[in-house]
């Protein structure tokens, strides 16, 4: 499951009473109702606060309702950089059960301009860097860390009421409320792959909160036990004998040099500290990150890569290693990994479903097969697990027949891009579209688009944002067709295999 982790308000309930800056707490939740896709409790709505408007923005900052703390670090000009600290219910259900601290960022510009809110889906890194919505915008930007990722996880979690899709969209619409009271402008929210998923079931759940939504490379994974992601990958790419080399090498790793490749895999294991009681046998990481590799490499490589590929036949096992461990490494499924990423490979095992494993081309020579599953990656005390089989389609109908001011961009060799969101019918009444990237990776972005086409995305975006032809930020793209590059984009979320989205 490398692809998915090489992989970052307004209301709350607290029993009738919110404050800023509620006190952190350490007590477990207490019993809750097992988990529902829409839950009937509704929560309160964060209350107004009092924000002096001559104070400096961190104060102001500093101010707002459950903000705990706010530092400022190094900006990029023209922008002030915050790391920020939010109390969250535990279980916004049962808000007495206690409280833990999220981690934010806040890159300012001006309190005037749009707003664009990034969710990763996993953490929220330190550094100041902006997302394509918020470069088109010229905005400011506000990222958040998914809740259970450390260090934003409650202390004695209750994992199958607490780590929801519901819970972390509520910790959003908490955040949004709560900001929105000094960001007056129009608000986007954005992220990339989980962080596009984060995105999408936010505004399912809290469809008013924001002006519009921009997802990347999200995949969408109706129903877990129907998957076309391994005919996707059958055929992916427009290069059969690129397929074909990707398979040798694979093909050589578990054949006839399993035993070399085993043996590095236990030498850079013991050199680097790396344990395997997650996955309960260094055979199965190993075996498991051999299987990613297919996935990984049509995930973040684009075809002419391909010429870079080993050839299986005569390359020496030191350069078919250096290869698996650019694109797959065969430890990467060892603890010290694996465990930093158990919110997602849990979530994959609940509610969000996952791609079966690509043993089409190598199932002759596999000892575990089937191994390479979400489940496995999770810890033995969080097991068994309940699929929720009636989240991802609840969310997938509601993106068909009711998504207003959605816009999906995808990569057309991105595997994940296989189970894509789809706008349904009267999409362009209700401002929903979807783009692909011919040829792209899951790094597509708008800029990649052809030239119409992305004409039509950053228009929507505008649109979306509140700004007129005369703002600063239209005529720059009006003039040049692009925004101002002057930083990296940030779309993609961190990863740690193909299986890391």
């Amino acid at each position: 499951m490398f692809r998915a982790r090489k992989a970052a308000l307004a209301a709350v309930a607290l029993a009738g009473t919110l404050v800023a800056g509620l006190t952190v707490g350490t007590s477990a939740a207490t019993s809750a109702p097992a988990p529902t896709t829409t839950p009937t409790t509704t929560t309160a709505h964060v209350g107004a606060t009092s924000v002096d408007p001559n104070a400096d923005i961190k104060d102001q900052v500093a101010a707002l309702p459950g903000v705990s703390s706010v530092t400022e670090a190094t900006a990029p000009a023209g922008y002030r950089f915050f790391r920020i600290t939010v109390t969250q219910p535990v279980d916004h259900q049962h808000p007495k059960a206690g409280t833990f601290e999220q981690r934010l960022t806040l890159l300012h510009k001006d309190t005037s301009r749009p707003m664009v809110m990034y969710t990763g889906g996993y953490y929220v890194s330190q550094n100041a860097s902006r997302s394509e919505p918020t470069q088109i915008v010229d905005g400011n930007q506000l990222s958040m860390e998914y809740r259970f990722f450390e260090p934003s996880r409650p202390a004695n979690p209750d994992w199958p009421k607490q780590l929801t899709i519901w819970q972390a969209a509520t910790d959003q619409h908490r955040i949004i409320e709560s900001f929105q009271q000094l960001y007056t402008a129009n608000w986007i929210t954005t992220g990339g792959s989980k962080g596009g998923m984060t995105a999408t079931y936010h505004r399912h759940f809290y469809p008013k909160d924001v002006d519009g939504t921009v997802p990347y490379v999200a995949p969408n994974d109706v129903i877990d036990s129907q998957d076309v992601y391994n005919q996707f990958l059958d055929n992916v790419g427009t290069d059969p004998a690129c397929r074909d080399a990707i398979t040798a090498l694979q093909r050589r790793v578990l054949g006839v040099d399993r035993a070399w490749f085993t043996d590095r895999t236990r030498t850079e294991s013991e050199a680097n500290g790396y344990t395997y009681d997650i996955v309960g046998d260094m055979d199965v990481a190993m075996e498991s990150g051999v299987v990613d590799a297919f996935f990984a490499f049509w995930q973040y490589s684009p075809q002419s890569q391909c010429a870079a590929v080993p050839n299986a036949a005569t390359a020496t096992n030191d350069q078919v290693w250096s290869w698996f461990d650019n694109v797959s490494p065969l430890t990467v499924y060892a603890d010290q990994s694996v465990g930093y990423y158990t919110p997602y490979y849990y979530q994959a095992a609940y509610q969000l479903g996952a791609p079966e494993p690509y043993e089409t081309r190598i199932g002759d020579l596999l000892h575990h097969p089937g191994a390479d599953v979400a489940l496995t990656f999770v810890p033995g005390e969080l097991k068994p697990i309940d699929f929720d089989d009636k989240a991802m389609p609840n969310v997938d109908r509601w993106v068909r027949t009711s998504a207003t001011q959605m816009l999906y961009v995808y990569g057309g060799n991105d595997p994940w891009s296989a189970e894509p969101f789809d706008c349904g019918k009267n999409a362009e009444k209700r401002e929903c579209a979807r783009y692909y990237v011919t040829g792209g990776t899951h790094g597509s972005r708008i800029s990649q688009l052809p030239v119409e086409e992305q004409a039509a995305a950053r228009a929507m975006v505008l649109k979306w944002a509140g700004l007129t032809p005369a703002d600063p930020a239209v005529k720059q793209i009006a003039k040049t067709g692009h925004p101002r590059k002057n930083d990296t984009l940030d779309i993609k979320p961190d990863y740690l295999t193909r299986r890391g989205l």
